[in-house]
């Protein structure tokens, strides 16, 4: 399920934003890379694959990702062992390729869904989540936004504003 958090005029960048909401990611948690099936971009595999990677190591070929008769990419592989993703470290619970993560776990809990010159920001309700609401958590404020997506949000600003 999923719940508006913020929505940003990609024109002006004000942000109205439900204040009660808060989400701080809960460092050494790994549990969304646990349970998510992770779809891969083009451009999330080309930045793994520069840091040395093979795609066979990586890269899902029988999951496929699709928006209703669109496919959108092959799935982030996980562990036999574990089922857990294959960058995520068993002891340490951390990312090994964190500077370098596909955009769906960067955006993980949020779903950004463009709307004209708008960009409508969901939350994910996922109930293993630490991190929704946590009390230690951020209002989603542009601050936050452009700390945390600022590129996300300028790459959907200039396919909208030209």
């Amino acid at each position: 399920m999923k719940k508006w958090v913020a929505t940003i005029d990609l024109e002006t960048l004000e942000v109205e934003s439900d204040p009660s909401f808060k989400f701080k990611c809960v460092e050494g948690c790994g549990i969304c890379c646990e349970r998510l099936e992770i779809p891969l971009r083009d451009e999330d595999i080309v930045a793994i694959e520069e840091l040395g990677y093979n795609v066979w190591e990586f890269v899902d070929y029988e999951k496929l990702f699709y928006r209703g008769d669109k496919f959108l990419g092959y799935a982030l592989k996980k562990r036999s062992f574990d089922d857990a993703c294959v960058f995520l470290d068993p002891e340490t619970k951390r990312c090994r390729i964190y500077g370098h993560r596909p955009l769906a776990c960067r955006l993980y809990p949020f779903i950004f869904v463009k709307h004209g010159k708008k960009m409508e920001i969901y939350v994910k309700e996922d109930s293993f989540c630490p991190g929704l609401n946590h009390p230690e958590g951020q209002p989603i404020t542009k601050e936050f936004l452009l700390q945390e997506y600022g590129d996300v949000i300028q790459s959907y600003r200039q396919k909208v504003l030209g």
